[in-house]
Parts: C-alpha cells; structure tokens; sequence
C-alpha cells in the first residue's frame, strides 16, 4: 500500500487498513500520525471501528484504541468484523442507547471472569464474555458482544426503559431496574441445548422478555 494507514469510512463507522510489514511498535507511530491529522475531521464522533490488513491479538487492538483516542476525540463504540448482518444488528443496539444520552457511555475490552464485578455510571458495550460467576452492573444499558454467562443488571439505579443484549444470551441473573427475569421452564424428556443467537432482554408489562435480536423487533423497541 501507498501509505501505511489508509482510513475508509463505511455506513457506521471506519475501517482502519493496516499495512502488514512495519514492526508494531512503528504501526502505532504511524496510526498516532495519521489520526492527529485527521483529528478535525472526526471530533467528537462516535464510530465503530474496524482493524483490517494485518492480523492483531487482543493486546495490540487495545494499544491501537488507546493511541487513536490519544490523538483525536473520535469516540470509538464498538470494534467490527466480517459478519455484516452481526455487525449491522449490533450497531443498531449501540445507536439505540446512544441516543439517550450523547455524553455517556462506556466502552470495555476483555472477558470478565469468575468473581470480577464491573459497575458503570451510564450504559457500556462489552467487548468479550462475561464469565460465570461474573458481574456486570450499569446504571443505563448493558450490550456484550460475546457470551453473557454470569449475572447482568441493567437500570441498576432502578431505572426503567433499558436492556441487555448480547451475542450468546446464557445469564446466571439477569435483572432490569426492579424486575428480575424469569425464564420460562421448558419441560420434555430430551434437554436439547438452544442454537446460539443475539438475544436482546427488555421489559414489557411488567416483566422481562428475551428475544432474537432482529433489526425490526429494535425498530419496535421504545428504547
């Protein structure tokens, strides 16, 4: 490629192309460099990103985070892969919560493991699993992109209107405001292990629902 860093926007965010054959430590430099120049551009924005050109692991996503939100304001949600159809649908939850409220909102890289607890003061998108054994705790809404095994509470505060969302919908508790959810009991002779799909967690007269994520049940949502 002509440069090491080539930026391209598509419709929720960018794509960031990383040229493959530089060592790290100058892709950083040069990732740095180009988001200074590029800082007028972006703002206050919030983008979802995406890393594409060169295999990374999970410590040199964080670092290339870190060095893009050191040189510009660009606020970034959510990183992005190949499954657009996923993308797309997680996207939309983000921009759902972002809505409520434009300043506000946390972003978090990495599994929660069993007995860690993580509480945040507005909503939080999640970038890994949250273990069993495990504790998420926000006062807005809770999307996990990766599997929701432990305990999530969303509206922690006992607000209402919020939710949960998650790629593999499994929680230990789950509980929104003042209402905790209860699963239904499924009886039969064979335990069959459900598909695992996006599930989103809202409530509805009184009680909680999880439903597969779809773009017209969020277009349905008040949320």
């Amino acid at each position: 490629m002509n440069s090491p860093v080539i930026i391209k926007s598509f419709q929720n965010g960018i794509a960031v192309i990383l040229d493959n054959t530089l060592d790290f430590p100058q892709l950083l430099e040069e990732v740095g460099m180009k988001f200074r120049e590029s800082a007028a551009f972006f703002k206050d924005a919030r983008m979802a990103v995406s890393f594409e050109g060169r295999k990374l692991d999970v410590e040199e996503e964080t670092l290339l985070i870190r060095t893009i939100s050191e040189n510009c304001r660009l606020n970034i949600v959510c990183l992005v892969g190949k499954d657009e159809e996923k993308n797309q649908t997680y996207l939309k939850a983000i921009h759902q919560a972002s809505r409520k409220d434009e300043n506000e909102g946390q972003f978090y890289r990495g599994n929660l493991k069993n007995g860690q607890v993580l509480e945040i003061e507005s909503s939080v998108v999640i970038i890994g699993d949250v273990g069993a054994g495990a504790v998420i705790a926000a006062k807005k809404d809770i999307i996990v992109i990766g599997g929701l095994y432990g305990e999530a509470y969303a509206g922690a505060d006992g607000g209402t209107g919020h939710f949960v969302v998650a790629l593999d919908m499994s929680p230990e508790k789950l509980k929104i405001g003042d209402t905790r959810y209860v699963p239904v009991k499924k009886t039969g002779r064979w335990s069959i292990r459900p598909k695992v799909m996006a599930k989103i967690a809202f409530e509805r007269e009184g009680s909680i629902v999880m439903e597969p994520v779809t773009k017209e049940l969020l277009n349905m949502l008040p949320i």
